[in-house]
């Protein structure tokens, strides 16, 4: 018995061993920016086979996620990138089988560790890919039905493991503020950090789009890290779309746009 348990140890180890070698991998590789992210979105419907949500899922087009493109490029022109277009954002297949169910917030470290462990191993045998996964940041898009009154479960990315998963309405008038959840969410899979207090209010200076504007308030745009345009010390608004938002100067360090 004794052996037993020193052999499933010690298998654990060689494979905890293997996943951060490559994670050590994947992470130089998709910072160095030497070419663009491809970012592959998984639809699913995250309401039970929901009617609704699966008509919206068979009307997307990968146009309609064009802008996430679009204001990647046109942030890093602020930056010293080597690639000119920083993602390439694919529409994949709907999903109808579903990855291990995120832990809850009171989950220990155990459990989160091998929650993501679970997940690497899912998405590696559903969502398997021709080009070298090293640079494939993979979006599980769960769907809901829209309802105002409705509050999503919190979106979350992996900085390990190019993983992001993403609660959405489905809903096309939902489209460009989904857009804005996707961005964030990826930069998260790339080193960046949040930059909104528990009150969802962006941080000072981080989280302002132009922390130097005089007078300070109200502002006109969103660091895309905290996503809400400061109308105030203590209020903030939604952003629209993505082209009110910003990559700022703590969050291109964080992600390597600009030297350390």
């Amino acid at each position: 018995m004794k052996l037993f348990k020193l052999i499933r140890i010690t298998v654990l180890l060689l494979i905890l061993i293997a996943v951060a070698f490559y994670t050590k991998h994947q992470k130089v590789k998709s910072r160095s920016w030497a070419q663009p992210l491809h970012v592959v979105l998984y639809p699913m419907n995250g309401d039970n086979n929901n009617p609704v949500v699966d008509s919206y899922m068979r009307s997307l087009k990968e146009e309609d996620f064009s802008e996430i493109d679009e204001f990647f490029q046109r942030e890093s022109q602020n930056f010293s990138i080597v690639t000119q277009q920083p993602t390439l954002t694919h529409l994949g297949k709907i999903l109808t089988e579903y990855p291990p169910t995120e832990p809850t917030p009171e989950s220990g470290v155990f459990s989160i560790i091998t929650w993501s462990l679970k997940l690497r191993y899912w998405t590696f045998n559903h969502t398997p890919d021709a080009s070298e996964n090293a640079q494939r940041v993979v979006v599980f898009l769960y769907y809901h039905e829209a309802d105002k009154n409705r509050v999503l479960q919190h979106s979350l990315g992996l900085d390990k493991g190019l993983l992001t998963i993403v609660h959405a309405f489905a809903a096309k008038e939902q489209a460009a503020q989904n857009n804005i959840i996707i961005a964030h969410e990826i930069l998260h899979t790339v080193g960046a950090t949040d930059k909104y207090n528990p009150q969802n209010q962006p941080l000072f200076p981080s989280g302002y789009a132009e922390p130097d504007k005089q007078p300070l308030y109200p502002q006109t745009q969103a660091e895309i890290m905290s996503a809400h345009i400061p109308m105030s010390e203590e209020e903030s608004r939604m952003t629209d779309n993505l082209n009110q938002c910003v990559v700022g100067q703590q969050t291109a360090l964080e992600i390597n746009w600009v030297s350390r």
